[in-house]
Formats: structure tokens, C-alpha cells, sequence
């Protein structure tokens, strides 16, 4: 099975929003802005939605951070 080089700020991703956290849940467009080290071995990824997502408190997000790298995947 091939590896995939690692994300880098600039590439276009899709970000899955958990219907637990989300009030608008799935996999939304966006572009990768910014990678924060969270710990030697996983770090936060700051994406910018095209579209903005709704949380379960508060008002619509256009940025969002995701610490599961599962939850992000290549556009």
C-alpha cells in the first residue's frame, strides 16, 4: 500500500464534523491553514471551511481545529 506524502498548510482537505459536537455533521471542503504541535506525535490541523458549520453552542464557524487525523483526508 502506498504512503501518502504527510499535509502541509495550503492543501485542500475534507474535515469530518461529528453529529455529537456538530449541528451541521459530515465531511466538509476546506483548505489546510496552519499545523500547531500538540505532542511529539500528534498535532492540531486549523482548516478554513469553504462553507461555515454549525456547532452545537454558538454561532456558525468558518475555522476549525482537528487533533484526529482520521477525521481529515486529501480533497
Amino acid at each position: 500500500m502506498p504512503v501518502s506524502p504527510p499535509l502541509e498548510p495550503g492543501d485542500r482537505v475534507l474535515v469530518y464534523l461529528s453529529p455529537s459536537h456538530w449541528n451541521t455533521a459530515g465531511w466538509f471542503p476546506g483548505t489546510l491553514v496552519r499545523i500547531d504541535p500538540y505532542s511529539a506525535h500528534r498535532s492540531f490541523h486549523w482548516i478554513e471551511l469553504d462553507l461555515a458549520a454549525v456547532p452545537r453552542q454558538g454561532g456558525p464557524m468558518n475555522l476549525v481545529s482537528v487533533l484526529n487525523p482520521r477525521h481529515i483526508r486529501r480533497a
